[in-house]
């Protein structure tokens, strides 16, 4: 069993300025998550959430030590996202986007395997329901405080 992300996780998001990375962002970082950034191309230098925000996953892992990304990015982007950041280094890549193309994916899977990345997703909110310490992705009411153990199949 591995533990993939811990109190120690340096968390970036992606698509952090965007309407669904800032209210997730804006979560994860009132309940006490280690986020340190984010990414938005064309708004790096920027402050958002109090963190600051990079153009690219590469500048941010190497301003911010971060090894782990979340992912909230239309789906048309998404598989770019997925491989920037495994490209970057991230170690574990949440995808929370839905209706990326399977196509898209397939590419993804296939680069990130070659990385040595960890891919959690996509539509990945429902494996975060009892996240809240480390991250928080579900409403309040869908959740509670609680340990993170995420299992990861060997054989895959």
């Amino acid at each position: 069993m591995s533990v993939l992300v811990n109190k120690n996780s340096r968390i970036i998001v992606q698509g952090f300025t965007g309407s669904e990375g800032s209210f997730h962002a804006g979560q994860m970082i009132e309940y006490g998550t280690n986020v340190v950034g984010g990414v938005t191309p064309g708004k790096g230098g920027q402050v958002h959430l109090g963190r600051p925000v990079f153009n690219t996953v590469k500048e941010a892992v190497e301003k911010t030590g971060a090894d782990v990304s979340i992912i909230f990015v239309p789906p048309a982007f998404a598989a770019d996202s997925i491989m920037e950041a495994a490209e970057a280094g991230i170690e574990v890549i949440v995808a929370i986007t839905e209706g990326i193309p399977v196509k898209d994916m397939m590419v993804a899977k296939r680069y990130i395997k070659d990385k040595g990345a960890r891919l959690i997703g996509p539509n990945a909110r429902g494996s975060l329901r009892q996240v809240k310490r480390r991250w928080e992705s579900c409403r309040d009411s869908f959740s509670k405080k609680g340990r993170l153990v995420l299992f990861r199949n060997p054989e895959r």
